[in-house]
């Protein structure tokens, strides 16, 4: 019977390490993304004006020698290939880490934290769970405010109204809020591995630079999501 081979480049794009990669380049699209997406939201503060124009000019940018909306379209297809990588790489890395404990009914070492012999790391409660709170929470979003499928507090044909109508809902803003918290976690250890997978955890001080690095962007996109909510909520934006 005749056997498969592999080439060289084959098993190694199928390595952990290579896999680990892919989820550290993926993510930091997804980060850089976010900012960008932070910077357009906090425009709800310049005014219903300024909010319709910054929405409309996203779908300009480049023309004529992009079609309307094609640079948009082109954001969509890398974030949507980050957001598939990320997730491939995540769901095969938790089947090797399975498999690699005996399966799913094998209990994990004992240690000061875990007597029984189970685990719960941070990191494994907040990127998993949290990834999966952030996916729901991204269909949601993309229902409501980018499709218009789905309108609570009313439908408009301003994004700056659809904005404010949909903040307007206390639930909205709840549902908003424990997805971007789920995010902050995310970030918080998502920007840490994802750099030290890259080579940037050299030592101990590059180590602590990781870390205010991880908070800080952790923290900045978070408060900055939840600015324009609150404050449309609680009437400061009107």
């Amino acid at each position: 019977m005749a056997t498969t081979t592999l080439t060289p480049t084959q098993r190694a794009v199928r390595t952990t390490v290579a896999l680990k990669a892919l989820m550290a380049v993926s993510g930091l699209i997804m980060v850089a993304y976010l900012l960008a997406h932070m910077y357009g939201n906090l425009k709800i503060f310049a005014g219903q004006a300024s909010f319709d124009g910054y929405a409309h000019h996203l779908r300009t940018i480049g023309e004529p020698i992009l079609p309307h909306t094609g640079l948009l379209w082109i954001i969509r297809v890398v974030l949507l290939a980050a957001v598939v990588g990320h997730a491939y790489s995540a769901f095969k890395l938790w089947a090797r880490a399975k498999k690699a404990r005996g399966g799913g009914n094998t209990k994990r070492y004992q240690s000061t934290k875990g007597r029984t012999g189970v685990q719960r790391s941070y990191a494994s409660f907040t990127l998993r769970w949290g990834g999966i709170i952030i996916l729901l929470f991204i269909v949601f979003h993309l229902l409501n405010f980018t499709w218009g499928t789905i309108h609570p507090g009313g439908a408009s044909d301003s994004p700056y109204q659809r904005v404010l109508n949909g903040f307007g809902v206390w639930w909205v803003v709840v549902a908003y809020t424990v997805a971007m918290i789920a995010v902050g976690f995310h970030l918080r250890h998502g920007m840490w591995s994802a750099l030290t997978t890259l080579g940037a955890n050299t030592g101990a001080v590059a180590r602590r630079r990781l870390n205010l690095l991880a908070y800080a962007v952790a923290g900045v996109i978070t408060v900055g999501f939840l600015l324009p909510p609150y404050s449309i909520l609680l009437g400061l934006v009107s």
